[in-house]
């Protein structure tokens, strides 16, 4: 049986992070009334940051949640109203319109859809990971980097993004220690030949066939040490399980200020898997980019993609913020063409919704 629709908008915004709650305070503005749904990570991963000193116009910075919620109370102050959900899938109707289906069952339908949906950065699941996350843990070295001066610093990972890291925090740490489970690289050779003049100079240490296996600290106090495993042929975890080769595996406690996660991230896409939506092999959404407006366009007529799920270079809260605004933009002037063709969809009947969170 075909769920009844709970409301139909001109426009629906998929996530609540910096692109979302941006894209939502300039379509209200711009009268498309937008409806914004939270997602699994209310806020993205600016949540997960004690201190952003990096946003323009905090001189003295601000709490990651808190510039959240002051752009959440931004965007209802015009209009834009959110609501707690998970978005399982969306569609494309016969008439034009989306269909947007959410995990608790309820659905909406939609003129355009702004997926703003973001990129999760990929964490390793070990102890004290949860607990330290923003409190001397980070997957952001940008972001974070300039608190910890003067630390040791461990950057985990073995690509493009662990090299690039890396480097950066050369400017703020006293040595810069990168952990990879392997003895080869995935970076491309320039990073690679990169890393190996800051180790040439003694601003970077490999630890090869090394893997982190526990982060100690306290949010109170931070990071004070990890635990490592290593073993000479790579992959110590997996030798570590290995009743044959467990012997092998040497442990030790390491002392370190700070550990950033460099091993990845994984856009949040998935919901528009039935759409025929173009990304790259990473999963991001490609969009118009170029010159001029529609920039934030995908191959779907009425979608745009706006913040990390598209980006998936400069990854950061301002970019996203610009980019929010561009989609708001692009899909307000999608609106307005289709209005005046007289081509927006208008539902016979739906329930209407008790009100918002």
């Amino acid at each position: 049986m075909t769920e009844a629709v709970v409301e139909h908008r001109r426009l629906l915004i998929a996530g609540t992070g910096i692109a979302g709650l941006t894209a939502g305070i300039y379509a209200a503005r711009s009268n498309n009334a937008p409806l914004i749904i939270e997602g699994d990570e209310p806020g993205g991963q600016l949540t997960l940051t004690t201190d952003v000193e990096n946003y323009p116009g905090f001189p003295e910075g601000i709490s990651g949640p808190e510039l959240i919620n002051e752009m959440k109370t931004q965007a209802k102050k015009f209009g834009a109203e959110t609501r707690n959900g998970i978005i399982e899938r969306v569609t494309r109707e016969d008439a034009g319109h989306f269909r947007v289906e959410l995990r608790n069952g309820d659905v909406y339908t939609a003129d355009a859809v702004i997926a703003a949906s973001g990129a999760s950065a990929r964490t390793l699941g070990v102890p004290g990971e949860e607990e330290l996350m923003g409190y001397g843990l980070s997957t952001c070295a940008t972001c974070d980097g300039a608190f910890f001066r003067g630390e040791d610093m461990l950057v985990v990972g073995g690509g493009d993004a662990a090299m690039e890291e890396a480097n950066f925090l050369t400017k703020f740490a006293d040595t810069v220690y990168i952990a990879h489970r392997r003895e080869e690289f995935r970076a491309e050779d320039v990073w690679i030949d990169r890393t190996m003049e800051k180790v040439d100079q003694g601003e970077i240490e490999l630890l090869l066939n090394t893997e982190l296996t526990e982060i100690h600290g306290t949010p109170e106090d931070g990071v004070d040490r990890v635990t490592l495993i290593e073993h000479p042929e790579g992959h110590p975890k997996e030798k570590l399980e290995d009743p044959g080769t467990a012997d092998e595996v040497r442990e030790y406690d390491f002392d370190v200020g700070a550990v950033f996660f460099a091993i990845g991230h994984t856009p949040n896409t998935e919901y528009l898997s039935e759409l025929p939506v173009e990304t790259d092999e990473e999963g991001y959404l490609l969009t118009e980019g170029g010159r001029g407006g529609n920039q934030t366009a995908t191959g779907v007529d009425g979608l745009f993609g706006a913040g990390d799920v598209v980006d998936f270079h400069y990854q950061q809260a301002v970019t996203a913020a610009g980019m929010g605004c561009e989609a708001a933009i692009d899909a307000d002037e999608y609106l307005s063409e289709r209005e005046r063709a007289g081509e927006l969809y208008e539902p016979e009947e739906v329930a209407v919704a008790e009100g918002d969170d």
